[in-house]
């Protein structure tokens, strides 16, 4: 039975082709049978990790904290120099221009993603707006996020900055972002179950070698990365009291 490589929920399907060629390049760097399961659930996609289906997860940091303490994931690599930030984006047409314009009552589309769903509302306290104070409606993709500031649904939407440029240029050019995070330090990380906590170091060494390999910089290109970097535990472990010093300023 092939072992299952996943990806964060927060990635549009325009993405999806550079994880299926990334998943064959880690096959042969590993030299084993490895299967690409894309889910459209995040319950379903945490049963799948409880019930330990899942070996290879790109996770985004809210995910890759919970893992790491609760599951026993280790940390691999990040991709280089790419870091999670979040956006606050309002129609193209809005009559706002800064956050402190915004007022109670603020009507919010934004995903289930945790980590961006707290920067953003750490950007928000410049307009003196919290929870008790805001509405957030959940959509199931970055994509419905921005339909929803089209339609006029929302006031202003909650964006991971890097999906939002995936985003296509007509639904672009429709839209504003207002401010963006830049935090630097948070970020999605390649991590492994308990299981191949012995394939750690030579899984790092292949995915830091993979830019000066002609394939391997063809798969980087497909997913816009860069490179990728091995993580020292310390590295992981400043970001984990990060993610627990957003939650508690949101809390």
């Amino acid at each position: 039975m092939p072992h299952q490589f996943t990806v964060s929920l927060d990635y549009t399907a325009r993405a999806l082709p550079g994880w299926f060629l990334f998943n064959t390049w880690l096959q042969r760097a590993l030299g084993d049978d490895i299967h690409l399961e894309v889910f459209d659930d995040p319950v379903v996609q945490s049963q799948a990790v409880r019930e330990g289906r899942i070996d290879f997860y790109y996770a985004n940091p809210y995910d890759a904290t919970n893992l790491i303490r609760n599951e026993g994931f280790l940390a691999v690599a990040a991709p280089r120099a790419r870091f999670d930030e979040a956006l606050i984006a309002v129609r193209a047409d809005s009559p706002v221009d800064r956050v402190e314009e915004l007022l109670p009552g603020l009507r919010v589309s934004a995903t289930r993603d945790q980590d961006v769903r707290r920067m953003c509302m750490i950007l928000l306290e410049p307009a003196d707006l919290h929870g008790r104070n805001v509405t957030i409606t959940t959509r199931e993709s970055y994509v419905l996020v921005a339909k929803a500031l089209l339609q006029a649904e929302a006031d202003v939407g909650f964006f991971l900055e890097a999906t939002f440029g995936e985003l296509s240029n007509l639904v672009k050019s429709a839209l504003r972002p207002l401010i963006r995070s830049r935090i630097s330090t948070i970020r999605h990380v390649l991590l492994v179950s308990p299981k191949f906590a012995s394939q750690v170091a030579p899984l790092q060494a292949r995915l830091e070698a993979m830019a000066g390999e002609e394939r391997g910089k063809n798969v980087l290109d497909s997913l816009g990365f860069e490179g990728w970097e091995g993580l020292e535990q310390e590295d992981v472990e400043f970001m984990i009291d990060l993610m627990d010093t957003l939650i508690e300023k949101v809390a």
